[in-house]
């Protein structure tokens, strides 16, 4: 059913070179690599053999401390920079990050097991607009127009830095995370740590080291690589730091918000998601079913917005089932390195033995059309799983309410429009959802009662850096690119000038009284 690339290409970096690349350890502090001091160790594992490539020292409290020091240190020749100096200096990173292209696509695929093709196509290119976008935002830290408001007064609004922004990644999109955390944190004028996740951080490490290249000064970019428990919790009930950005599971987020709100920080959560596609039965049906796999197998099922949940109108329920499975059972499993793969593996072993107990557990209620196993042979050692579609569930079970992160498809029938609706509606998620329809009428209302951060009309899973990507609900507030993420790391400050003596003195004669 499926094709296998080629194992072993030739493009795949060795471990000899990721060890000689990474050997001054998975720290970054004020513009040089560093050597965690926590006392543990661990292992970068290529997903796709299950072979670890690369260990390296965790990041304790104390380079944590070090980190956040070295941003401190940073911030007031970083902030008072005009934004023209930086604006130049971020169209100088782009253009390191352009040259450096396919070293960080290799490492990319080589941490996370994604397909070359996608960490070249996307991934990649993706990082250097967003790099682009944000030199030109950097030009635009604007705030209000003058203004009269009240007598003799003028008012206007500034926007400022912020001041040390500490952010924590995920593994799904490692380079691209790194990218939209610190991208926009640095054009505003502030200067950053970010902890990426321990099993992928390799391409935030060049990310920095792109920085420095790029001339932005030492100690404006910093990266910590430890536990979420330690390096993590430290970064963000740290008192020098004044914003916490997090993208992750809901479930980690709450701690984070604790944390964070203890400290009175600015908090920005990206969180889970467990998107709807509701397919109307005016809907294109071949495009659908095309933009449902592939909604829902980018990455591997390994992303926040994920086509998971397929709502599909009764009169073309059962066809969409049959070419759902039929498409899925075409895509090929393999090497990610090999030019013919279509899928890579799931991050780990662990995270394929839980997405193979969603489904398992599924069987029960609902009805597995194609998939639901681990593929065998040569792909036995990497944590593969192969695409699959669940049809027949109920609205309240597991596999439709709980986000899986893994290539899993579930289908659901609905009637009425209202019912489409409110199916999409019903989780505590609202990242991002599609609506499919001929009717510009019918999308019209889907995007407007769809509760979403953002709503497709037949389409799945673009995204651009003009635009901004952030959730309602349980998925978080805060968005990333566009402008309204450069604003995120501003605050706003109130200026007011007294125009005239006279006014003053009227003012304190309001106050005191004739004295």
């Amino acid at each position: 059913m499926h094709n296998v690339g080629n194992a072993g290409h030739t493009d795949t970096p060795s471990r000899d070179e990721v060890g000689k690349r990474f050997s001054n350890g998975a720290q970054y502090i004020a513009g040089r690599p560093a050597t965690g001091t926590s006392g543990r160790s661990h292992a970068v594992v290529d997903p796709s053999t299950g072979v670890e490539v690369h260990t390296y020292e965790l990041a304790g409290a104390e380079d944590v401390d070090r980190a956040v020091a070295a941003a401190r240190a940073a911030f007031p020749g970083w902030s008072t920079a005009t934004p023209g100096e930086r604006s130049d200096a971020l169209h100088r990173f782009a253009a390191v990050l352009a040259e450096r292209a396919e070293e960080f696509a290799r490492y990319e695929s080589l941490q996370c097991g994604k397909p070359l093709k996608l960490t070249r196509e996307f991934d990649v290119p993706g990082t250097i607009d967003n790099a682009s976008f944000f030199a030109g935002a950097a030009r635009h830290l604007q705030g209000q127009s003058a203004g009269e408001y009240s007598g003799d007064h003028t008012s206007y609004v500034r926007r400022e830095p912020i001041g040390v922004v500490g952010s924590i990644a995920p593994w799904n999109y490692p380079l691209q995370m790194a990218a939209w955390k610190i991208l926009p944190a640095i054009a505003a004028g502030n200067t950053i740590v970010l902890k990426p996740a321990e099993l992928t951080p390799l391409t935030s490490l060049l990310f920095a080291e792109a920085a420095t290249d790029a001339g932005i000064p030492d100690g404006v970019v910093n990266i910590v690589t430890g536990s979420g428990k330690e390096a993590g919790e430290h970064l963000v009930g740290h008192p020098d730091v004044a914003m916490t950005s997090f993208t992750g599971s809901t479930a980690v987020g709450r701690r984070v918000a604790e944390i964070a709100t203890s400290t009175v920080k600015r908090l920005h959560l990206e969180l889970g998601g467990k998107a709807p596609f509701v397919v109307f039965d005016d809907a294109d049906l071949e495009a659908a079913v095309h933009g449902a796999v592939a909604g829902a197998l980018i990455n591997t099922g390994q992303d926040c917005t994920a086509a998971t949940r397929a709502y599909v109108q009764r009169p073309l329920y059962e066809e969409f089932v049959r070419g759902a499975a039929a498409l899925m059972e075409t895509v090929r499993l393999g090497d990610p390195f090999a030019p013919g793969t279509d899928l890579g593996p799931l991050i780990s072993h662990a995270q394929r033995d839980r997405v193979a107990g969603f489904v398992d557990r599924a069987r029960a209620y609902a009805r597995v059309v194609t998939g639901g196993a681990a593929p065998g042979g040569e792909l036995e050692g990497g944590a593969y799983y192969r695409p699959t579609l669940i049809a027949d569930a109920r609205q309240d079970s597991e596999i439709v309410q709980c986000e899986i992160f893994g290539p899993v498809l579930v289908v659901v029938p609905f009637d009425g429009d209202d019912e489409g609706i409110r199916l999409a509606n019903d989780t505590p998620y609202g990242l991002a959802a599609s609506a499919w329809s001929r009717d510009v009428y019918r999308a019209n209302r889907a995007t407007r009662e769809i509760k979403a951060g953002c709503v497709w009309v037949n389409d799945h899973i673009p995204i651009i850096s003009e635009m901004p990507h952030g959730g309602y609900k349980a998925s978080g507030f805060g968005k990333d690119m566009s402008s309204y993420s450069f604003e995120e790391y501003t605050q706003i400050k109130h200026v007011m000038f007294d125009n005239t003596a006279v006014a003053r003195k009227d003012w304190h004669r309001t106050i005191f009284g004739d004295r």
